[in-house]
C-alpha cells in the first residue's frame, strides 16, 4: 500500500512537491515514492516529478499529467485516463494497466510523449490518442489498443505482438523492426506507414465473429478484408481484369497519332486502354509500373514500329504473365527486332499482325480484338502449369551455343 507520507506531499500540489522530491532525503525513499494503490482521481499533476515512482494499482482517472516525468514509474494494473501530453514515460512498466477514455468525447491523450522503451504488455488501451508519442522499442504484446490513435507516432522497434489493434489508425507512423505478428488488425486503418524489417506475420483481418483469415502484410491487410467481403470492391477489379488493355509503342511524332487513334477505337468498344509513352528509354520506376498495368491487363498491344524500348517492357511481361496474351504489331515494310524471336516460344504471342496505314489498322480491329479474345479463353487454363516450363525453355536457348 502506499505511503501515508508520500501521498499527503502529493496533496500538497506539485510545487511543493517537486520542491520535496529535489531535496536529499538519505536512502530512506531510494527505491522512488511509494503512491502504490493511491487514489489521486481528478489531480492537477502538470510538470510533475514522479520518475520511479512506485504507482502500482493507483487510480488516475481524469487527472492531467501535462509535461509530467514519470520515468522508470511503475504503473502496472493502475488505472488512467486525462491528459498525459509531452509526458516521460521512459522505461515506465504499465503492465496491465488500464487506460481509459473519460467519455467517448474524452480520450485518454499521451500526444507527443515519451514512451520509449516503456513496458505496456497487457496494457487496455482504449480510444487512446498518441498523435506524435515516441514509443521506440515499446513493449506492447498482448495489448488492446483497440480504436486508438498513433498518426505520426513512432513505434519503431516496438513490440505488438498479440496485440487487438482493431479500429486503430497508422498514419504516417514508423513501425520499421516492430513486431506485429499476430495482432489484431481488423478495420485497422493504415496510410503512409513505414514498415522496413517489421515483422508482420499472421495479421488477423477478420471480426470475432468471422471465420479467421491472416495476412502478413499491414498494408494489404484492409485491402484483403475489402476483396473478402465488398462485392462492390470484387467487382472494381472484375471490371478492371476484363477491360484493361495495355498499348506499348513508339510516342514519336510519326507514331503517336496511330496509338491514339487505336486507343480511342478501344474505348469506343468499351475497353480501357492504357498508354504509355517510350521514346525515351524506360526507368526502372516506368518499367515496373509497366509490369503491374500488365497484371490487371485483359491483353497486351505492342507495336513493334519504330520500338526503342517495347522489347524491353516485352521482356519484363512475356515470359512471366502467361495468361496475358500479347498481339504484336508493325508497319508492312518493317522487320521485328531480332529478339523478338525469342518471344515466339511463349504461347501468349501471337502472330504479329501487319499493317499498312493507320486507316487499315482501325478498320481490322474487330477482327483483331476477335483473335485475341479468343487467345485469352486459351491462355488462361493452359498458363497456369506452363509458365514455369516456359521459363525453363527459355533459359536453355539462351544458354545454347
Amino acid at each position: 500500500m502506499a505511503d501515508r507520507e508520500h501521498v499527503s506531499r502529493l496533496a500538497d500540489g506539485v510545487e511543493a512537491w517537486n520542491r520535496w522530491r529535489s531535496e536529499p532525503r538519505g536512502g530512506e525513499n531510494a527505491a522512488g515514492p511509494d503512491l502504490s494503490g493511491a487514489d489521486v482521481s481528478g489531480a492537477d499533476l502538470t510538470g510533475a516529478n514522479l520518475s520511479g515512482c512506485n504507482l502500482d494499482g493507483a487510480v488516475l482517472l481524469g487527472a492531467t499529467f501535462d509535461r509530467a516525468d514519470l520515468t522508470s514509474a511503475s504503473l502496472r494494473s493502475a488505472s488512467l485516463s486525462g491528459i498525459f501530453r509531452h509526458t516521460r514515460f521512459c522505461n515506465a512498466n504499465l503492465t496491465d494497466a488500464v487506460i481509459a477514455p473519460m467519455s467517448v468525447l474524452h480520450r485518454a491523450n499521451f500526444s507527443e510523449s515519451r514512451l520509449a522503451a516503456a513496458c505496456l504488455n497487457g496494457v487496455i488501451a482504449e480510444l487512446a490518442e498518441f498523435e506524435g508519442a515516441d514509443l521506440t522499442g515499446a513493449k506492447l504484446r498482448d495489448a488492446d489498443l483497440t480504436g486508438s490513435s498513433f498518426v505520426k507516432a513512432t513505434l519503431s522497434g516496438a513490440d505488438l505482438t498479440g496485440s487487438d489493434l482493431s479500429y486503430a489508425a497508422f498514419v504516417e507512423t514508423k513501425l520499421d523492426r516492430a513486431c506485429l505478428d499476430g495482432c489484431v488488425v481488423y478495420g485497422t486503418s493504415v496510410w503512409g506507414v513505414s514498415l522496413h524489417e517489421a515483422q508482420q506475420n499472421g495479421l488477423i483481418v477478420t471480426g470475432k465473429q468471422e471465420p479467421q483469415v491472416t495476412v502478413d502484410d499491414l498494408e494489404l491487410a484492409q485491402f484483403v478484408y475489402l476483396l473478402l467481403n465488398n462485392r462492390a470492391v470484387r467487382r472494381v477489379i472484375d471490371t478492371i481484369t476484363s477491360k484493361v488493355v495495355l498499348i506499348l509503342g513508339s510516342f514519336s511524332s510519326e507514331r503517336k497519332p496511330m496509338l491514339d487513334a487505336l486507343r480511342d477505337a478501344l474505348r469506343n468498344i468499351n475497353y480501357t486502354p492504357i498508354l504509355f509513352d517510350f521514346e525515351k528509354p524506360a526507368s526502372r520506376n516506368m518499367t515496373e509500373t509497366v509490369s503491374t498495368i500488365a497484371h490487371m491487363a485483359r491483353f497486351v498491344i505492342a507495336d513493334l514500329t519504330d520500338a526503342k524500348s517495347v522489347r524491353q517492357e516485352l521482356q519484363l511481361i512475356v515470359p512471366h504473365l502467361p495468361s496475358v496474351p500479347v498481339q504484336p504489331l508493325i508497319l508492312a515494310g518493317q522487320e521485328e527486332f531480332a529478339m523478338f524471336d525469342h518471344f515466339r516460344q511463349f504461347r501468349g504471342v501471337l502472330t504479329p499482325v501487319r499493317y499498312e496505314s493507320q486507316e487499315a489498322l482501325i478498320a481490322s480491329l474487330p477482327t483483331l480484338i476477335a483473335n485475341v479474345e479468343a487467345a485469352v479463353k486459351e491462355v488462361a487454363p493452359w498458363s497456369a502449369t506452363s509458365s514455369v516450363e516456359a521459363q525453363a525453355r527459355a533459359g536453355a536457348q539462351d544458354q545454347a551455343p
